[in-house]
């Protein structure tokens, strides 16, 4: 019962801390919004994402002249629906930004723990490998990757995971190299614990907080990677609703049609912006030196 009551107060502590950020709970608000949108795209989208309607191409929004309620945010250049295309390219966004972020979580931390355990030259090549990866500028070692293995979406995701590695690999290691000189490790350890029960049971636990606001970040920062990728013609092929890849297809119409260009490039910025904000918030409520 007192294990309950101190875990309710601990999260009502951390809620309260979090809660003072008003930016970290806008974040949050919209976070859930984006989410609740993805979940939902089959039943809010009015058509599908990829149908052509073709006596409607380029048609204006709702509100300007020209405009029709078939249409809420008018159409592309082929007369697909732009409502739709944007809700389901949210459901697109958050399955690369999970897959992204797990994949490098998972393989970074444990290479991050093997390195801190292990020492000596295991540790050494993992971490001049780090610094050979973050000697090139992300967007661009991305670029070579999917160059190597050729467009597509698994390929975008692949490439972002591998630039976006090092963080994890770096945070997870200093994390646990801090814990191994604790009285509970060595306690554990010379009760005959093995190193894989130390890696993953005693020490992971305690190195998880700052992992889960890099990662956090990190979401937002694969969103924004693979739209790029999708601008460049590297990453999801049309017609897949793909808000880089809409982006892409949009910039010659910039000028008549400008809502092509401006709601891709908006629905990048409300998410990018709520997983940042969130993940701030997330920092400074986990981070007992930041705490006012």
């Amino acid at each position: 019962m007192s294990g309950t009551l101190t875990t309710g107060a601990r999260l009502g502590a951390f809620w309260r801390s979090f809660a003072e950020n008003r930016g970290a709970v806008f974040g949050l608000l919209l976070m859930v919004v984006l989410i609740v949108v993805a979940a939902l795209a089959d039943v809010l989208a009015l058509h599908s994402p990829i149908e052509q309607y073709r006596d409607h191409f380029l048609t204006p929004p709702v509100w300007e002249a020209d405009g029709m309620w078939r249409f809420p945010l008018g159409t592309d250049d082929v007369g697909r629906d732009m409502l739709s295309r944007l809700i389901n390219g949210a459901r697109l966004s958050l399955m690369i930004g999970f897959s992204v972020v797990a994949a490098a979580l998972l393989t970074g931390t444990t290479l991050g723990l093997t390195a801190a355990f292990v020492g000596g030259a295991v540790d050494t090549l993992i971490m001049r490998m780090v610094d050979v990866i973050l000697v090139f500028p992300s967007l661009l070692l991305a670029i070579v990757v999917v160059a190597i293995l050729g467009p597509g979406m698994f390929n975008a995701m692949l490439a972002v995971a591998v630039v976006t590695l090092p963080g994890y690999i770096r945070l997870s290691r200093a994390s646990a190299l801090v814990e191994l000189n604790r009285d509970y490790v060595t306690a554990t350890r010379a009760a005959g614990a093995s190193t894989l029960r130390l890696m993953f049971d005693t020490v992971l636990p305690n190195c998880m907080a700052p992992l889960i606001v890099h990662a956090t970040l990190g979401f937002s920062t694969a969103i924004l990677d693979a739209a790029a990728l999708g601008f460049l013609g590297l990453g999801a092929q049309p017609p897949t609703p793909e808000w880089g890849t809409m982006l892409a297809g949009a910039l010659q119409y910039y000028q008549r049609a400008w809502w092509v260009l401006a709601f891709p490039g908006f629905a990048i910025l409300v998410t990018v912006l709520g997983f940042n904000l969130f993940g701030d918030g997330l920092r400074d409520a986990l981070d007992p030196k930041l705490k006012r």
